[in-house]
Formats: C-alpha cells, sequence, structure tokens
C-alpha cells in the first residue's frame, strides 16, 4: 500500500471516527437506559441538555427544549401504558414555553405516578415539565427556576415595570407591554393549573405567582428549602442509576476541564484530614524509672 493511500486511509478514518464514537455512546445510553428501566418497572424518559459541539467547526451549540423534544417525549407518554409508572430526568436549561407547556400536560394527564428527577438543575421549562410530576426528586444542591416568561433578551415582568415608570413611551415598548401582561397571565394559570392538583387553590395559586410573575430574575435557582416552602413534593437523593446514566451525557471534548480533583482516601471517623491512622501512644515512664 503507497503512502498515498495509507493518507487517504487515515483521512476517512478521521472524518469517521466522531460518527463511530457517537454511535458507540448512544448504544452504551440505550442499555443504561433499558436497565434503568427494568430497576424502576417504569418507562424511563431523558430530557438532557448539554453544550455541544458542531463537528469539526468545533463550534459551541447551546440545547433547549424544542418542538422536536416535545414531539419525541409526547410519542414516549403517549406508548406508556395506564397505570405503568413514569419517569422524566431533567437536566436543562429551560426553552419554548410551547414544548415545555405541552410535555407537563401530557405528563399530568398521565394514568400512572409520574417522577421527576433532577440530577443537577431544571431552570425555567425545565421546571414547569417538573410542575406536572407527582414527586420531584432532587440532589440535595440541585436546583429548579423561575417559570416568569421572557419576550426575546428581556423578562416579561422587566417590560411592564418599565411600563410604569412616568413619561413618554414608544409604541414598540406599549406593544411588548401587552404582551408582556398577556405572557405573565398564561404562565401563571397554567402553572397553578399544575400544582392544583396537589395542594388547595390558594396555595396553588400563591405558589404559581412567585414562579411567573419575576419575583426572582430568571436564573436564580430554586433548592430544596425554597421548594419546599413552596409546598412542592420534593425527595431528596438522586439514585446510583440516574448518576450513572448522567455520566453518558459528557460536556463536548475539545475544551479543557475547568474542574479536577482527587477523592483521596476515606478518612477514619472523627480525625481531622491527615490523620486517617491513630497515632500509636507513647509509652508512659513510671518515676521509679527515672534516674
Amino acid at each position: 500500500m503507497s503512502l498515498t493511500h495509507l493518507l487517504l486511509l487515515f483521512v476517512v478514518l478521521a472524518a469517521l471516527q466522531p460518527a463511530i464514537q457517537r454511535a458507540l455512546l448512544a448504544a452504551k445510553r440505550r442499555r443504561a437506559l433499558e436497565k434503568l428501566s427494568r430497576q424502576r418497572e417504569a418507562t424511563v424518559i431523558t430530557l438532557i441538555h448539554r453544550q455541544e459541539t458542531i463537528s469539526l467547526l468545533g463550534l459551541p451549540l447551546m440545547r433547549h427544549i424544542d418542538l422536536d423534544d416535545a414531539e419525541s417525549v409526547l410519542q414516549a407518554i403517549r406508548e406508556t401504558p395506564a397505570g405503568r409508572p413514569i419517569e422524566i430526568i431533567l437536566h436543562t436549561p429551560g426553552g419554548l414555553v410551547l414544548a415545555a407547556s405541552q410535555i407537563a400536560t401530557a405528563l399530568a394527564d398521565h394514568d400512572g405516578p409520574v417522577t421527576a428527577v433532577v440530577p443537577h438543575y431544571a431552570m425555567s421549562g425545565g421546571t414547569m415539565i417538573a410542575l406536572a410530576a407527582d414527586e420531584i426528586v432532587l440532589d440535595r444542591h440541585a436546583a429548579l427556576g423561575p417559570i416568569d416568561p421572557q419576550l426575546g433578551p428581556y423578562p416579561a415582568a422587566s417590560i411592564l415595570t418599565a411600563l410604569e415608570r412616568p413619561g413618554p413611551h414608544s409604541d414598540e415598548t406599549i406593544i411588548l407591554g401587552d404582551i408582556a401582561w398577556k405572557a405573565l397571565q398564561q404562565v401563571e394559570a397554567f402553572a397553578a393549573r399544575l400544582l392544583e392538583r396537589r395542594m388547595s387553590p390558594v396555595r396553588a395559586r400563591d405558589a404559581a405567582h412567585l414562579l411567573a410573575s419575576g419575583t426572582w430574575t430568571h436564573d436564580h435557582p430554586l433548592m430544596s428549602p425554597d421548594l419546599d416552602a413552596l409546598g412542592l413534593s420534593i425527595r431528596i437523593g438522586v439514585p446510583e442509576g440516574e448518576r450513572a446514566l448522567m455520566r453518558l451525557y459528557p460536556q463536548p471534548r475539545g475544551r479543557q476541564s475547568a474542574v479536577e480533583y482527587f477523592p483521596g482516601r476515606p478518612t477514619t471517623p472523627g480525625l481531622p484530614p491527615g490523620r486517617e491512622r491513630p497515632r500509636p501512644r507513647r509509652p508512659v515512664r513510671s518515676p521509679s524509672s527515672e534516674k
């Protein structure tokens, strides 16, 4: 085989390597998902959005909840027989209100228990989906977030605040204010309907108002104490099976990780770091042995 043929073969293999790696990783995910589904005796659905890279170009591509996700999740829910539990694993920054609302409605209408598992975070539309579950399983430091709608780069609540200030406003601002008011009312009413299945109507409306009215910034994390205060049904502790599945969704290669750690040896309980073993006691000399 000539050098030209070897070079051509190398180029072809290098071009196919990303596709082969993706296929192998997808096969691992399918096996892990099947195993977890058997263990839980439930339909396990993943909605996991990592930052991905475009092949060859290496450009970052942010993923979010879109209509394609909604179509796939709705199909999985539709194919789940009545009475069979559903577990949905959420790891997402959010996305389209339409897509998240469709998924949440389908989960709420499912005839069977629904569990939302949040290993790290499920913000915005991910939180809306979690509200449809009978129980939310969180890692101790995992977070949900506010569900106030965003109009382009601007929070709907902030647009209404700007309109309340005295002085003239442009036609565009007035039109945005009308859309913002409608969006806030729609999202709050939808969240209240989801929450009323698990709590009193008054408490559901109060919780929905806090989540949807722009009380916090859109990226504000709501952790277990906040969620418990809202009256949500939460449980702390993501099982190892779900953690193992999450490890099959790694961050894209091509950039140096900012986090490195070494767990080290487990220390003996009650001893400070560096004192894994108790120091031997020195022999005590009796006064009679001293000269």
